[in-house]
């Protein structure tokens, strides 16, 4: 019965660890190099060509996503890196989005676990679909 009693202590720490460890900005806010698009299996990488102002728009899509904050960078810096949590465990999802002239590269990927299901890449492609609409 004690095993039992361990067992969900550990997974009780473990999705409170999840929920409470730090980001580091130095490790995720960073411009990722591809050229083409690519789902892996825990993240998403698509190339968008938006105009100029793609990071502006694309950047109150993201903010009005439910439970997404910015991690790091800005507008002026033409890079800006979200954190996405999901809605039942708090998982944390990175996603960098960087303006390159008219081009914008969006990399969405998890931090915890081997596999995101596709979570990634149907917010990445929901907020490209938004852009469409504002565009």
């Amino acid at each position: 019965m004690s095993y039992i009693w361990v067992f969900f202590a550990v997974v009780a720490l473990l999705a409170v660890y999840v929920r409470v460890a730090p980001s580091d900005p130095t490790k995720w806010h960073v411009a990722a190099q591809f050229d083409q698009n690519s789902d892996g299996e825990n993240s998403a990488r698509r190339i968008v060509d938006t105009g100029p102002d793609g990071l502006t728009r694309l950047n109150e899509i993201a903010l009005s996503t439910p439970r997404t904050t910015v991690l790091a960078g800005a507008l002026e810096d033409g890079m800006i890196t979200y954190v996405t949590r999901s809605k039942l465990l708090s998982y944390p999802d990175y996603t960098t989005a960087q303006q390159v002239g008219d081009t914008l590269k969006i990399n969405a990927r998890s931090r915890f676990g081997k596999k995101d299901f596709g979570v990634n890449a149907k917010r990445i492609e929901a907020w490209i679909a938004a852009l469409g609409q504002r565009g």
